[in-house]
């Protein structure tokens, strides 16, 4: 593992590379402090921002990356169709509208925000025509578990390259991983510091003081050894540095096993069977 570098990326479906490691963006709030968290992030080596219509920061987002300076083939943008926009027509024009904020002809990857079982067929249908229309270089799906992807398997021609679900210590769905990797759809880990739990983990804390580093830094270690992607959010330039800092320590054997035990099912984020499905 000790060729992971703030670089690494991750080969996903649909031919494409993605970023191991990402700014999350989820309540960043519209405005300056966005905007400079992004150009703040690019400029030291992240190459993914995670935003979503629902956060309503795509255009925060837009001027970030414009102020960083890189071409757009250096950054992956990664955005998300909202529940009240899901279905054949109202997807395709929400993409349009997000491209519009986002300020390019593309998105890097397109997300069906929560499976929503009326509108999967409708939805999907358009999540493809995305796709090959070149709006979207890949296309997939957040916070589905095995059956909610059973059923959009049924009714796809393309598969979901990524499924973006709650993955942390205390959430670390076995059944979800194996299916993943048995469908070849790569996971992409949000709130994986348990919305700053890690930090007050006693086991997680053992293994960070042992390394000379945070919890939070092992934590985002610990998702990326195990060959997911992690987007941890922050506005804070500290923070953003020290979820960077991961790349000049492996964890042991035995951490992972220490890890392995945190696990309770617990969430802290909404239930996909019950939020909009």
């Amino acid at each position: 593992m000790n060729d992971l570098s703030i670089g690494s990326t991750l080969p996903i479906g649909h031919g494409i590379e993605m970023p191991r490691l990402g700014l999350g963006t989820y309540k960043s709030a519209p405005g300056e402090d966005t905007a400079e968290s992004v150009r703040y992030a690019l400029e030291l080596g992240y190459r993914q921002v995670d935003t979503a219509a629902l956060y309503a920061n795509e255009a925060s987002v837009a001027d970030g990356i414009e102020r960083a300076g890189l071409s757009r083939d250096d950054v992956f943008i990664t955005t998300k169709l909202w529940n009240t926009e899901q279905g054949y027509d109202s997807a395709l024009a929400a993409l349009d509208r997000s491209l519009s904020e986002l300020r390019t002809d593309h998105v890097d990857l397109y997300l069906v925000h929560w499976p929503m079982r009326e509108h999967m067929e409708g939805t999907w249908r358009a999540m493809e025509e995305a796709l090959e229309s070149g709006k979207a270089r890949a296309i997939g799906v957040s916070n589905f578990l095995p059956h909610h992807l059973e059923e959009l398997m049924r009714i796809a021609h393309v598969a979901p390259a990524v499924d973006q679900v709650e993955f942390h210590p205390r959430l670390q769905q076995p059944s979800l991983q194996a299916y993943l990797a048995e469908h070849d759809i790569a996971l992409m880990a949000w709130a994986p510091l348990v919305r700053g739990a890690v930090c007050t983990t006693p086991e997680i804390v053992a293994i960070a003081e042992r390394l000379g580093r945070t919890a939070a830094q092992v934590t985002l270690r610990w998702v990326l050894e195990l060959g997911y992607i992690a987007i941890p959010k922050s506005v804070h330039a500290d923070r953003i540095a020290e979820n960077a800092g991961l790349f000049d320590f492996e964890l042991t054997e035995a951490d992972h096993e220490v890890f392995a035990r945190l696990d309770t099912g617990t969430r802290v984020g909404p239930d996909p069977d019950t939020y909009a499905w």
